[in-house]
């Protein structure tokens, strides 16, 4: 067993023990009633729904509501308490914890450029790949137009760029791989995660960002069918050398993300946000699940599961706050 392994699996095992222990504890304790409603990061959701269906079958008496939108949507949401938890694929930003923001980071993924798979230069691309210095000429400084001026050479082949139209935590992790905010972003701007991956599938001269779970499927792992996932050339060399090269298939990338080789950002934590420390007893349960046994469902959904350190401090800040009473949460 690699030490990665040894450690995620550490950090399981001691989320679950702390979930099914004390009275405070109720990840799998019965009569929980209630309803959670949750909002937000496109990037978390598909894991989210996977987490909510679950703590369903544990508690029966519990309805969880789940909607996709963009962090920006989800962070809106949970500070006017339309939603319980926001999910929210960035940073919290300073004004946000002033308003009362609580993030629990509960998974780990990426960013990465996609293209499409029918581009007429893919092979080259993906030897050359894309250095952070060619992708700021791209979305920042709009000076980089044709493939051939990303490949050093003459090809005059256009570059369309895509971005996101909605305040995302993808285009803002991306932009801050690129020392910038989401607002510096150039290119047409697309509707969500899924409209930035059709866009692409369908202009052969395209170039985009996105989560890897929308630009890998889940079932083969394989990137979606139309797309190709563009290497970072992380040392600028001009070629994805071996150590570079784990774009394949999604737990390859999993694996890089996990161990550092993909560079963060654009790797990034991703989180649940409440407004304040959680006192709803259901609220509580579901964050003290997905930090406990719901972690075991990172991995195979194509994420990475949370180091223990960050499970402390997440169990740390529910213990600020105890539980209501589960009469007056109704």
């Amino acid at each position: 067993m690699n030490i990665r392994k040894h450690k995620q699996l550490a950090a399981v095992a001691l989320c679950a023990a702390l979930a099914s222990c004390g009275g405070a504890r109720r990840g799998g304790a019965d009569g929980l009633e209630g309803e959670l409603s949750l909002s937000g990061a496109f990037a978390l959701y598909p894991l989210a729904v996977q987490w909510a269906q679950d703590f369903e079958q544990l508690h029966p008496g519990v309805r969880v509501d789940i909607s996709a939108g963009g962090a920006g949507k989800g962070m809106t949401d949970v500070l006017a308490g339309v939603v319980d938890l926001g999910m929210v694929s960035r940073e919290i930003y300073p004004p946000e914890a002033d308003k009362g923001a609580v993030a629990f980071a509960l998974a780990k993924d990426a960013v990465v450029p996609t293209i499409s798979a029918a581009n007429p230069l893919l092979p080259r691309l993906l030897e050359h790949g894309l250095t952070r210095e060619a992708a700021a000429a791209v979305w920042l400084s709009d000076t980089l137009t044709t493939w051939g001026q990303l490949l050093g050479t003459a090809d005059s082949t256009p570059l369309h760029a895509y971005t996101r139209s909605d305040a995302c935590g993808a285009a803002e992790t991306w932009a801050q791989w690129l020392g910038a905010r989401q607002e510096d972003l150039g290119g047409t701007a697309v509707f969500g995660a899924p409209g930035v991956a059709a866009a692409v599938q369908k202009d052969i001269y395209g170039i985009g960002l996105n989560n890897i779970g929308y630009a890998y499927d889940d079932r083969t792992l394989l990137p979606n069918d139309g797309l190709q996932v563009l290497p970072i050339d992380t040392d600028a060399d001009g070629r994805i050398s071996d150590s570079e090269r784990f774009y394949a298939d999604k737990r390859l990338l999993t694996v890089a993300i996990a161990d550092g080789r993909y560079p963060s950002p654009p790797a990034r934590d991703l989180y649940l946000v409440s407004r304040g420390v959680p006192a709803s007893p259901v609220v509580r349960a579901f964050i003290e699940y997905v930090m406990g046994p719901g972690q075991q469902k990172n991995e195979p959904a194509g994420y990475i599961a949370i180091g223990a350190d960050k499970i402390e401090a997440s169990l740390a800040l529910l213990d600020a706050q105890p539980a209501s009473d589960p009469k007056n949460d109704q």
